[in-house]
């Protein structure tokens, strides 16, 4: 149910006539995701014109179908080894997810890239993918040249903001990791060759909540007196500065010409210190006036990226919390698409939409009962948050200063809620009680 809010803005670049859009992540990691055609129906409302999936969800295709929505498909991390492997396993993914979709003229999805793996470079993974993706690729790509799709649909492959640096925070010094010089190469060359962009996530939240010699301002594109100077050029946002970085690391390995996707970009509103609805708010209306300004950056003046998706429409209360807690809190909308904060997304109304006539559970809850001993309550609530999501009482979370019983109610209450206020699930040895509000 999950979706990523996004906005669309048509301009021309200086130097060809080139459409730059903004459009959203849509993911579906989650306990009660909102059903697709109400998701469909939330990206009309705001006049969002791109959609980024991460997986091809027959149900999404389906709710997308005659939208005239342009859909990025994704494939997943788990299926590149077998794509590597086999054209044949290639050619029957594409029949089935994206050649059946577009074949229906104007009733069908229109379908522009199909995105090879979710930022399979990241370095959390280690190399477990590397050896793959460029194969699965190559493969999909003559799939798609097979049913006369390769001149309509590019085959892309997001790179996490981790897939390039610079140790000296320069953007001038920015290149690949060394780890993915050779892969980074030939994924480059395969682009270049079919005449694809470069897809990239670029995260000032991280790298700010990560690094804490960049100052909040400069992360929300406020004016700052903490420019950074590289040479003769100036950077007075991060988003700049990680952009930049890519494009140096881009140069550096030969490519300096390449068209840029920002594929996720974002600010979460939970989990975390200045992870917050207000933070959010500041850094997406920054990055909007930024991108419609059409200034682009030092390093690529009047030349903004091609696409920006941003990240995401919706929260995913099962998303992984392997890079932190905020992970599950990315959404411009929550998970029933309702707006956090409002921002103009290049339409001339600062008011986004909200999704309507949203399905909601019984006004019922699960808190503990006082009337029990309480002395292993904790530990019921820590079993509870291993499957519900309890990320808004972490450090820096919004219900983070919540006392004792109160968080384990709170934690109660989420485990059922998840269950769909099953009666069992509202247990917890005696310690939960249900009631109606």
């Amino acid at each position: 149910m999950l979706l990523n809010l996004s906005l669309f803005l048509l301009f021309l670049t200086a130097s060809n006539i080139t459409v730059q859009a903004i459009g959203v992540n849509w993911g579906t990691t989650s306990s009660h995701p909102l059903p697709p055609d109400k998701v469909v129906e939330l990206l009309k409302s705001n006049k969002i014109t791109k959609v980024k999936l991460f997986d091809a969800d027959p149900l999404v295709l389906q709710a997308l179908s005659g939208s005239n929505i342009g859909v990025t498909v994704g494939i997943p991390n788990s299926m590149l080894k077998s794509l590597n492997s086999s054209k044949k396993v290639a050619e029957s993914w594409v029949h089935d997810n994206v050649t059946r979709y577009v074949s229906s003229g104007n009733s069908g999805v229109r379908i522009e890239y199909v995105a090879v793996g979710d930022e399979p470079f990241q370095q959390s993974y280690g190399e477990q993918y590397h050896p793959f993706v460029i194969g699965a690729a190559m493969n999909i790509q003559t799939a798609l040249a097979r049913v006369s799709l390769a001149n309509q649909v590019k085959v892309v492959v997001p790179c996490s903001y981790d897939t390039f640096q610079s140790e000296s925070s320069l953007p001038s010094k920015g290149h690949f990791r060394p780890d993915l010089n050779k892969t980074m190469t030939e994924l480059l060359t395969f682009l270049t060759k079919h005449h694809s962009p470069f897809f990239a996530t670029i995260s000032p939240f991280i790298i700010s909540h990560r690094n804490k010699n960049i100052s909040l301002d400069f992360s929300l594109f406020k004016e700052t007196k903490h420019s950074r100077n590289d040479g003769h050029r100036t950077y007075k946002n991060s988003f700049d500065l990680g952009y930049d970085t890519l494009v140096s690391a881009l140069s550096t390995a030969g490519f300096p010409e390449m068209d840029v996707v920002v594929a996720k970009i974002g600010w979460p509103t939970d989990g975390a210190a200045n992870a917050t609805p207000s933070a959010a708010e500041t850094f997406m209306k920054g990055l909007m006036d930024h991108l419609h300004s059409k200034s682009g950056t030092p390093l690529r003046p009047r030349n903004p990226p091609i696409e920006t998706y941003i990240f995401s429409l919706l929260d995913e209360d099962q998303r992984s919390v392997v890079n932190g807690n905020f992970e599950r809190h990315w959404g411009v909308f929550t998970f029933d698409g309702q707006a956090k904060y409002n921002v103009d997304l290049g339409q001339g109304s600062k008011n986004l939409v909200n999704a309507q006539y949203v399905e909601y559970l019984s006004s019922k809850w699960c808190v503990v009962n006082n009337n029990k001993d309480l002395s292993n309550a904790t530990a019921s609530a820590l079993d509870a948050c291993s499957t519900a999501d309890c990320t808004a009482l972490s450090p820096g979370g919004s219900c983070f200063n919540i006392s004792w019983p109160a968080n384990i109610s709170y934690a109660f209450n989420n485990y059922y809620q998840v269950h769909d206020q099953r009666a069992d699930s509202c247990d917890f040895g005696g310690l939960g009680f249900d009631y109606n509000s």
